[in-house]
């Protein structure tokens, strides 16, 4: 975890694969824990700190996760991430296969299994499903690996996940949905790579952006993107 944006009212982490952000029954230490010690020692608090969590990022996603430092800005927060199109979120995604378009909007019916903690989607709606949506394109490929970037529509539980499954497509290192081999740290190669918000405070457009993990296979990517060699893709 690394702080990557702070003032009064918000601070932003690059999350890194495998850490958890609130408690779940691994009982394995948190990022919002991280992050309350970080303000401890860095301010001199005495008690408790505060902290606020408007969203959240699975355990083996890196990338930005933005938390309240007050009472006051959680609710506003809240607010912008439940409602859609407030809050501009763009993932990149390592895929094993070249996508069938070089850009393209999915449209599926997502149902979560809380008992598996995998969703399912479908072409039609039904029952307790909930609309999933997101716009992809195909920015980069190296040798064996392929690079699109995500923008999200909604936000589901593991959607863009399920939804790249469906065609065919398998984010490297997941196992739970498709890839056949795990990633040696545990994690996924989904990364939040950039979160776009008005300031529920300064009334200013913030724009977060946060590198990937550094791996081989990442390193390539960011190469090509720093070289301003990120361009369409065409299907072969």
């Amino acid at each position: 975890m690394k702080v990557i944006y702070e003032d009064n009212h918000i601070i932003a982490v690059n999350k890194a694969c495998g850490e958890v952000v609130q408690s779940d029954k691994t009982g394995d230490a948190t990022v919002m824990d991280t992050v309350k010690a970080y303000l401890k020692e860095k301010y001199n608090k005495p008690g408790n700190v505060y902290l606020g969590l408007p969203h959240r990022l699975d355990r083996p996603t890196s990338g930005i996760l933005i938390l309240a430092k007050t009472s006051k800005v959680l609710p506003r927060l809240n607010k912008l991430f439940q409602t859609r199109g407030e809050v501009k979120k763009v993932y990149w995604a390592v895929v094993d296969k070249r996508p069938p378009k070089y850009e393209d909007t999915l449209e599926h019916y997502l149902v979560k299994n809380q008992e598996q903690n995998r969703s399912y989607a479908y072409t039609e709606p039904g029952e307790g499903t909930k609309l999933a949506r997101l716009t992809y394109r195909h920015v980069a490929s190296i040798e064996r690996y392929h690079l699109l970037e995500i923008e999200l529509h909604t936000g589901r539980h593991h959607q863009i996940r399920v939804q790249l499954k469906q065609l065919g497509l398998h984010i490297k290192g997941d196992l739970k949905y498709g890839f056949p081999r795990s990633n040696t740290d545990k994690g996924i190669h989904l990364h939040a790579r950039k979160v776009e918000l008005m300031h529920p405070v300064k009334n200013e457009i913030l724009t977060i952006i946060a590198d990937p993990p550094n791996d081989p296979v990442w390193n390539e990517f960011i190469n090509l993107f720093h070289a301003g060699r990120f361009s369409p893709v065409q299907p072969v």
